[in-house]
This record gives C-alpha cells, sequence and structure tokens, in this order.
C-alpha cells in the first residue's frame, strides 16, 4: 500500500512539474524577447545595446517580476513563426493587436498608436490621405498590419472605382523604406506615427508628414503564445504593477506616446 502511494505521489509530481516545463518562462529569471530593433524608437541599437520605448516597457514589466530581459534581434515577419516555435517568450516589437494575429497567439495591450504619411519635403506630391495612393508607388515595412489595409483599398477604392492601382513596395525594414523615398523609388511612405515623427527629426529638411490626421488607430500589444497561459498572466500582472509606479507615467512622458484606456483595453478584450 505504501510503495502504491509512493509511486502515484511520485507520478503526480512527475506530472505536474512537465506541464510546468511546458507552460513556464523558457529560463528561469530571464524573458526572451523577439524584436525587430530597426523600428526607432521603439527598438533600436543605441552604442550595440537595445534601446527604445518598447525595450524600457518589457524591462519595467520584468523589473515587476524579478526578471531580466534578454532581446533577440529578427525581422518582423519572423516574429511570429519565432514565437510559436519556442525561441522567444514573448514578441516585443511595436506589433498591433489585429483579429488575424488574435487567431495565432495572444496579446498584452500596452500603448495607443496609428500610422501617418511620410514623403519628401520638396516634392510636389503630398498626399493626406490613402485616397491620394491611387496609381502611385507606396512603400512600407513588411510584415506591417496596415499593408492589408493598403491592399484592401487599392481593390475597393482605387480599381473598383477605375483608378490605376495602388503600387505596393515592402521593405524589410522601416529605415529601408525610407532609404527608398530619399532615392525616389517610392512616392510616400506609410509607417507608425513614432516611426514618422522620429524619421521627420533625423532627416530635417528632407522628409516630412503629409498626412493630416491619425490613419487606422490601433492598440499594440506583446505577444504570447497560446499555450503559455502562466506568460501570459505573468506578463499582465507584470504591466499592472509597473502602471502603479512613477517610471512608468515618465516613459510616457519622455516619448511623448499615449497609454491605452480601461475602456480600450476592455473593448480589445471583447473583440476577440
Amino acid at each position: 500500500m505504501k510503495k502504491t502511494v509512493i509511486v502515484n505521489a511520485c507520478g503526480m509530481m512527475v506530472f505536474l512539474n512537465m506541464v510546468n516545463a511546458h507552460a513556464e518562462f523558457l529560463q528561469p529569471a530571464k524573458i526572451i524577447a523577439g524584436s525587430d530593433v530597426t523600428f526607432a524608437p521603439y527598438e533600436y541599437m543605441n552604442q550595440g545595446k537595445p534601446a527604445g520605448f518598447d525595450i524600457e516597457m518589457l524591462t519595467g514589466i520584468a523589473k515587476q517580476l524579478n526578471r531580466q530581459v534578454v532581446t533577440v534581434d529578427t525581422r518582423f515577419p519572423n516574429l511570429i513563426p519565432g514565437l510559436r516555435g519556442k525561441r522567444f517568450d514573448v514578441t516585443n516589437s511595436a506589433m498591433y493587436i489585429t483579429p488575424e494575429r488574435l487567431k495565432v497567439i495572444d496579446m498584452v495591450p500596452y500603448l495607443k498608436t496609428g500610422q501617418q504619411i511620410l514623403s519628401l519635403s520638396n516634392s510636389h506630391y503630398q498626399p493626406k490621405a490613402p485616397d491620394e495612393f491611387c496609381g502611385h508607388k507606396i512603400g512600407s515595412m513588411a510584415g506591417s498590419s496596415f499593408l492589408q489595409h493598403l491592399q484592401q483599398f487599392s481593390e475597393n477604392q482605387c480599381v473598383k472605382q477605375g483608378k490605376p492601382a495602388i503600387k505596393i513596395s515592402e521593405f524589410p525594414t522601416d529605415p529601408q523604406t525610407t532609404q527608398a523615398l530619399l532615392s525616389h523609388a517610392i512616392d510616400a511612405q506609410i509607417t507608425d506615427v513614432a516611426v514618422a515623427q522620429a524619421a521627420v527629426s533625423k532627416l530635417p529638411g528632407k522628409v516630412k508628414v503629409s498626412s493630416t490626421q491619425l490613419l487606422y488607430p490601433v492598440l499594440m500589444g506583446i505577444g504570447v503564445r497560446k499555450d503559455a497561459p502562466d506568460v501570459k498572466a505573468a506578463i499582465t500582472k507584470g504591466l499592472a504593477q509597473f502602471r502603479q509606479t512613477a517610471e512608468y507615467h515618465q516613459l510616457f512622458e519622455r516619448y511623448h506616446f499615449t497609454a491605452p484606456s480601461e475602456q480600450e483595453i476592455q473593448s480589445l478584450a471583447a473583440s476577440e
């Protein structure tokens, strides 16, 4: 009888350990984060180290969990496959929360944003909205969600209205897209509002924001595997604790970003 109890108890412990090992973070006391560190001001390299809003945000969350962030640099289209392949615990790369992405991963919202249009300062072409894109060469970073908006707009608002289609060009990184704009390979660039503002600051007199309002408002989220609910719970808990600190509010003030309201987060949760 005693042997049976001992065996059953040991079996249960092994089972529980297997379950925990399957769901827990990849490494003790760390958060392995996949990031495309070419997307300033969200994530970029500064003196050989990852820097930017997202890097600081996840570092603040990790601090609440007594963990250290390890950033794995990869290109944006590789993030979700790498996450699902357990190359990292989370994606931390200014990723927009979309219904398509929520089908394959879970996401923890942390920032509200949208897109703007960049054009050459000395160009006669200064598009204010996508309805001026028909027949023009428009560039964007590969894997970005607003590429779908462009493709749908081109089909529904250009081609079906008897206008030329938008000539959409995709580039591996956002800086490469801006370089294409500078070299006249594209007529305009659509990108995240903060990235657009950063480009204007870095290239004064060369590029400008031509759009007059925020396009496609959306929430950003930290991506987590669907088979790792404890990781999602930990990130959510760490973010809630980080929100209560002065460091959190100072981070948003320094970058001039907007934190999502509880109503926006609840609205997103209801739509999942």
